[in-house]
């Protein structure tokens, strides 16, 4: 155990950059910068704060509207939905996105063929890690890396991503419904 911390501090002074190095001590609560590294994960707690139990109405977040949260239609849409739709929206898209995972590995299950099996749990796996990263992310939990949120976040080329990959897998999935 002593290898590993001493491994990790290694890591962490010789191979992790400054920039990364800094943003993984504003998670920690080591430095407390909310003026520059820290400050869209700040503003993005902010306003999930504010939005309170139903939140403020669509289009009505003051924190998201008045621009408090650079660029949240990206990486921190996340904030938007907490600030305008509040912990009762924020909880639906949470189980949303868990049901759509759910029915994922569901039919991934069913699958009969072992290459539509894997296909289907990969699609599963990389919806959850860009999942979850992106809403700890935007809650605090993790440093800000830039991971989108799946079919909400703005940008083409994430969107067009995600959706192959489904419309792949429903593919696949209609091969096996149609084999004999």
């Amino acid at each position: 155990s002593i290898l590993f911390v001493l491994s990790v501090n290694y890591i962490f002074q010789n191979v992790f950059e400054q920039r990364h190095r800094d943003r993984f001590n504003v998670v920690l609560g080591k430095d407390v910068d909310m003026k520059s590294i820290g400050y869209n994960t700040y503003q993005s707690e902010i306003a999930i704060g504010n939005g309170g139990l139903t939140g403020k109405g669509f289009l009505k977040g003051t924190q998201t509207k008045g621009n408090f949260v650079p660029e949240q239609h990206t990486d921190y849409i996340f904030s938007t939905v907490g600030e305008e739709w509040g912990f009762l929206g924020s909880t639906l898209v949470i189980l949303l996105f868990v049901g759509l995972m759910l029915r994922i590995i569901i039919l991934s299950e069913r699958q009969k063929s072992q290459f539509s099996r894997i296909y289907g749990y990969s699609i599963a796996g990389i919806l959850f890690i860009h999942f979850l990263v992106n809403i700890g992310m935007v809650t605090g939990v993790f440093p800000t890396v830039g991971i989108p949120l799946p079919f909400f976040s703005y940008g083409g080329s994430g969107l067009w991503g995600f959706t192959i990959l489904l419309f792949i897998f429903i593919k696949l999935d209609s091969n096996r419904v149609n084999e004999w």
